[in-house]
């Protein structure tokens, strides 16, 4: 009698194979399409990463953007234990963002610089997953709408998601509600503005993170807040760095100054006073 390999696993009599007719995996996830979404324009053979590196960021951002929602959703209707199960799930969702820099790093300058120009205009900067992330947690500028023009669709989404308050700006309602002293014309700002930060709220979580035990929720709150930022930020500082050491100093794709713009992003906050309080604590 013959002897098994070693690493033969034998197909269980349960496992379906007849599949004719009904729901399976690729049907289910539309593979037919995303696996046939790679369209390069170049005979290069690092084209097909820097492809799939983009397509598989913007599915990341995109559930991203929709538990950043849920979130301001659970804090509206006081449901603080799913915000804060959502909004740890986003900083994982940045953390593998992060990661997936470190992937596209192994392309060198060379390889890039042979199928760049193949890109025109097109850039990450356009990316509208990524411009309602930072829309939701409140880095407002209704000039960035404007890149989405060409398209109704986006152009109105993110108009809609602009206007709107912000996942910051339902936290401040919440702590108001909840008896701590905001200005009152800060609470009623114009929410397609960018943020800046109050002193106010600043004395509000002050308030809180002097006494964690009895307002557990909001300090628990706040640091589910700065953990976002965090992560964010870091995913920010790779995303400059990588650019950094494939193309240089050149500028974007999209017309920005490349390193120089990115850098600038690392100066924005978009929850100031919950890091400004650290140095009175």
């Amino acid at each position: 009698m013959s002897k098994e390999p070693q690493n033969f696993r034998e197909v269980e009599k349960g496992i379906h194979t007849d599949l004719k007719g009904r729901m399976n995996y690729g049907q289910y996830l539309h593979l037919d399409e995303i696996l046939n979404a790679q369209h390069c324009l170049s005979k290069e053979h690092d084209e097909m990463l820097f492809i799939i590196i983009h397509q598989a960021s913007e599915l990341w951002l995109k559930l991203a953007g929709h538990e950043v929602e849920a979130a301001i959703r659970n804090v509206q209707n006081d449901n603080f234990r799913h915000a804060f199960k959502v909004i740890a799930r986003v900083k994982l969702i940045l953390t593998q963002l992060t990661q997936s820099w470190s992937i596209l790093s192994t392309m060198t300058p060379v390889d890039y610089l042979k199928f760049r120009d193949e890109l025109g205009p097109a850039s990450g900067f356009q990316s509208y997953a990524y411009r309602k992330l930072e829309f939701l947690l409140g880095n407002k500028n209704r000039k960035l709408v404007d890149v989405h023009r060409h398209d109704q669709k986006v152009f109105d989404e993110m108009s809609r998601v602009l206007e709107a308050p912000g996942l910051y700006d339902v936290v401040l309602r919440k702590l108001s509600e909840r008896g701590f002293e905001i200005d009152a014309d800060w609470l009623q700002r114009d929410c397609s503005q960018p943020y800046e930060a109050n002193d106010s709220v600043q004395r509000a979580w002050a308030g809180i993170y002097a006494d964690p035990e009895k307002h557990f929720e909001l300090y628990e709150l706040g640091e589910k807040l700065v953990d976002i930022e965090d992560a964010f930020q870091l995913w920010r500082f790779k995303h400059m760095y990588t650019v950094q050491r494939i193309i240089g100093h050149r500028r974007g794709t999209g017309g920005s100054s490349g390193v120089p713009f990115l850098k600038k992003a690392l100066d924005t906050s978009f929850f100031p006073e919950l890091f400004a309080i650290r140095t009175d604590l």
